[in-house]
């Protein structure tokens, strides 16, 4: 079923080619690991339990690391009625609610498919948030939902996740030998760790240009939905504003789940540094939201300025 948010070739073409080329790299990646360790199936044992629990419970994983909480209608109405109405709008299934009692203004999607997704906004961009600056990030964040770039990230973030463990691994288990010490021990050891940390580099980046991205066409699919670019514009330009002022060290936390965040939480500049930013520059966003707002004539509509 899809839903009635603006579909986005570029983005569905994007998320396709990110997904063939990390398989390729996957396909190496365990092949290297095979070639050096000498035992396929350890490699692949843990290469699907990862896979596995990602996909299946990255929404609760997601949700524990960042201290949310599924809420119910009784303790959280409002917020309740915003989804309900956006879930309404999109056509698409309502997905649960969660609140995260942080003071960070802040929201994420996360979950495989439409089906079993959740919306999460922090108790800091609740307490910040006007009613329709609140809508427009709710509906940025469903719209991750229905595009399925959320499932897409997760997946592909998977491989990045597999290499570190590999890392870890190595370093802690009696895999190479026990208490052994030798030259090939080392040659071994070595090569693992450089092709792995080949593979997260690799990994690292690609999933970083998709990511840029789908923020983008999450912005245009929300704006369009509701029809109040100016909206998601306030709410962007407000979060950031606000995140800015928030010590870096409660930040540093949070900085893991980036990727999944309306607006990262220490920020995205412009230049070189943007190529190993999770999101596009703030911008990049109000410039587009401007263009779409020119689009719609929102300004010559009632209430629109």
């Amino acid at each position: 079923m899809r839903s009635r948010f603006r579909s986005d070739r570029r983005l569905t073409v994007r998320m396709g080619l990110t997904l063939f080329l990390l398989g390729l790299l996957y396909v190496a990646f365990v092949a290297a690991l095979i070639a050096l360790l000498k035992s396929w199936v350890l490699v692949v044992v843990i290469a699907a339990a990862a896979l596995g629990a990602q996909y299946w419970f990255s929404d609760r994983i997601a949700l524990y690391a960042m201290r949310g909480r599924v809420v119910e209608r009784e303790e959280f109405p409002e917020l309740h009625g915003v989804v309900d109405r956006l879930s309404a709008m999109a056509d698409m299934p309502k997905p649960e609610v969660a609140v995260s009692n942080m003071d960070m203004p802040n929201a994420f999607a996360t979950g495989r498919n439409p089906d079993h997704a959740v919306v999460c906004v922090t108790s800091g961009l609740l307490r910040r948030l006007e009613p329709a600056e609140l809508e427009g990030v709710l509906a940025h964040e469903m719209s991750h939902v229905a595009h399925k770039d959320v499932a897409v990230i997760t997946v592909a973030s998977f491989l990045g996740v597999i290499a570190g463990l590999v890392v870890r691994f190595a370093f802690y288990s009696q895999l190479f030998g026990g208490g052994r010490r030798d030259q090939n021990t080392f040659v071994v050891f070595a090569a693992v760790i450089g092709v792995s940390a080949a593979v997260y580099a690799l990994s690292f980046l690609l999933i970083r240009a998709l990511s840029r991205y789908r923020e983008l066409a999450a912005d245009r699919a929300a704006a369009l939905l509701t029809g109040r670019p100016s909206a998601l514009a306030s709410a962007l330009t407000k979060v950031t504003g606000d995140i800015a002022r928030i010590p870096s060290k409660d930040l540093r936390t949070a900085q893991a789940f980036n990727a999944f965040y309306f607006t990262p939480a220490l920020g995205a500049r412009p230049g070189l540094v943007q190529l190993f930013s999770t999101h596009p520059s703030l911008e990049d966003r109000l410039e587009q939201l401007g263009r779409i707002s020119t689009e719609l004539g929102e300004a010559a509509a009632p209430g629109g300025a």
